[in-house]
């Protein structure tokens, strides 16, 4: 399944209801925060970067307020770049936006799922 490198950005967005959407990334979710927006193309989250992380395989999304796991999602990353923080902060957080891969049917339903029921608007 060929998709277009900019696909992230070229599709509608749409933004996670609540707060309870987070994407974890890599052993041990070396990388997890919450999730920003979504499209069947890829996803945006943000991150507190405590040491540099190598890039995983695949990713995890999951709800906290519902039953919802899809897991090992093949993804690319298309840009990691680091927010401007606080002089309180002592960590980075980083915005991460993600293609992703050949998807299974099964991820493809559950992409679908989550983003007909657990998002809204456009960005």
């Amino acid at each position: 399944m060929a998709r277009k490198t900019q696909g992230v950005k070229n599709q509608k967005q749409r933004k996670p209801r609540t707060g309870s959407a987070y994407v974890g990334v890599g052993p041990h979710f070396g990388r997890v925060g919450p999730l920003i927006d979504i499209t069947m193309d890829g996803l945006t989250f943000c991150y507190k970067a405590r040491k540099k992380q190598p890039d995983g395989l695949s990713l995890d999304i999951f709800l906290t307020d519902r039953d919802f796991y899809l897991s090992y999602v093949p993804f690319r990353t298309v840009s990691d770049t680091k927010i401007p923080q606080s002089l309180s902060e002592s960590t980075s957080t980083r915005k991460c936006t993600v293609q992703f891969g050949n998807l299974t049917p099964t991820q493809m339903s559950g992409l679908q799922d989550l983003i007909q029921s657990h998002t809204s608007g456009r960005v």
